[in-house]
């Protein structure tokens, strides 16, 4: 179950999107599994292969501040779309390689929609560390 608290922290987020060529704003939250937040917005770039995503931008501030052991219990992606989007691929796989066992993903929007997953069911067969360890 989504956490209420998560929702506003994604929804304010969210506002502080730099998304002036698509207009789309889109704010993240991620949780750690010891319930440290980390928040993001997607910031363009006139150089469209420089733009990031809110869910990249909330992790890597993850790893940036406590460093490669970060876990991830839950996501939760916040967007004006009805039904708000799902993460793209590249976020999947960038949740996939910090996801807990059990991390959630929840898309939101303001009009109060809610749809839940868990990071398994948007990427079944994600690539992981442990192909390149074989």
């Amino acid at each position: 179950m989504m956490n209420e608290t998560l929702k506003t922290l994604a929804l304010a987020a969210m506002e502080k999107s730099y998304s002036p060529y698509s207009t789309k704003k889109v704010g993240a939250v991620i949780e750690l599994v010891d319930g440290t937040t980390f928040t993001g917005c997607n910031v363009e770039n006139s150089s469209f292969g420089g733009t990031v995503c809110a869910e990249r931008v909330a992790i890597w501030k993850a790893v940036s501040e406590i460093g490669p052991t970060v876990s991830v219990k839950t996501v939760v992606v916040a967007t004006d779309a009805s039904p708000p989007w799902v993460p793209c691929g590249i976020c999947r796989q960038v949740i996939n390689e910090f996801a807990s066992a059990e991390c959630e993903i929840h898309l939101v929007n303001k009009t109060g929609d809610v749809k839940s997953f868990t990071h398994k069911q948007l990427l079944p067969h994600g690539f992981d560390r442990s192909a390149l360890m074989e």
